[in-house]
């Protein structure tokens, strides 16, 4: 939610921004019913305050933010922000970890900007080779994109050895494109690699928390703003936000390659298929 995404923000806010934050924060139903003098007031901070606060938050202003936060309470499913507990009994966890999940899948949908998409998929598109560097959790989902785009026709990788990637980083140059992942933005090695390609001319896009060290390194930045660290199970929900918009690149970009490389990819699916029967019978 686009409260999530305030909490995560709160320490690089400037203070009298900050002081709007916790305003929204404590009582978001109330900011959703009031006008921006009333909160300016709560917060104990002028007006163009609160603007530069919802444009700091990505917003062009007081309206759209409202608007945005209205959506994401109205959205909210009940027991998303309810921890797991010892004692809950199968459909308690069912309940917590689904409507978790849904809950960051609705957000990520209410604020992925499509223009970020488009410029992703202009660099992606014209890119000799596409190298996806994460690591930790971040490098399975790195994984997942190299399988997803190695059937786009470009040359792809991906690497969760920050020695590796930080090699492989080195040697690249203009016309190649990393995707540089992560669920945290701050790893020194990922953002050493992310350096080490913007150097070498390569284009870098970077999925990751705003403010972030590995943000700033970006050719492109694609924000991912969730909350963390609320309790062992928030990741597991985190990933699928960074996995769905993986999808979306790949098939943006298989879309973007026309109708006869989607013949071939549809090809490739229906050869798999027959391998999958084959070793069905042989098994069986």
């Amino acid at each position: 939610m686009l409260l999530d995404s305030i909490r995560t923000q709160l320490d690089s806010l400037s203070k009298s921004e900050r002081k709007v934050a916790l305003a929204v924060l404590a009582a978001p139903a109330n900011t959703v019913s009031q006008n921006i003098t009333a909160l300016a007031k709560s917060a104990q901070v002028s007006e163009p305050t609160v603007v530069r606060f919802c444009r700091t938050l990505g917003y062009d202003g007081w309206h759209e933010f409202k608007l945005k936060l209205a959506q994401g309470l109205a959205l909210a499913l009940p027991g998303a922000n309810e921890q797991p507990a010892p004692d809950d009994l199968a459909a308690d966890l069912v309940n917590k970890i689904c409507s978790r999940s849904i809950n960051t899948l609705l957000d990520l949908r209410n604020n992925l900007k499509p223009e970020l998409i488009q410029k992703a998929l202009d660099i992606l598109s014209r890119a000799n080779k596409i190298e996806f560097y994460g690591q930790g959790s971040s490098g399975f989902v790195a994984a997942d994109a190299q399988h997803k785009f190695f059937r786009s026709g470009v040359p792809t990788v991906a690497y969760a050895d920050p020695a590796i990637h930080s090699i492989a980083a080195a040697l690249l140059r203009e016309g190649d494109a990393v995707v540089a992942i992560s669920q945290r933005g701050n790893n020194p090695s990922l953002t050493r690699s992310a350096k080490l390609a913007r150097r070498g001319g390569a284009d870098v896009i970077v999925l990751a928390p705003s403010g972030t060290p590995l943000a700033e390194v970006a050719t492109l930045f694609i924000p991912i703003d969730l909350v963390f660290a609320i309790d062992p199970y928030t990741p597991i929900s985190a990933r699928l936000a960074y996995l769905v918009v993986i999808d979306v690149l790949a098939v943006g970009l298989a879309l973007r390659r026309g109708p006869e490389f989607r013949k071939k990819m549809q090809n490739a699916q229906k050869a798999l298929q027959e391998f999958d029967m084959q070793f069905d019978s042989f098994i069986g």
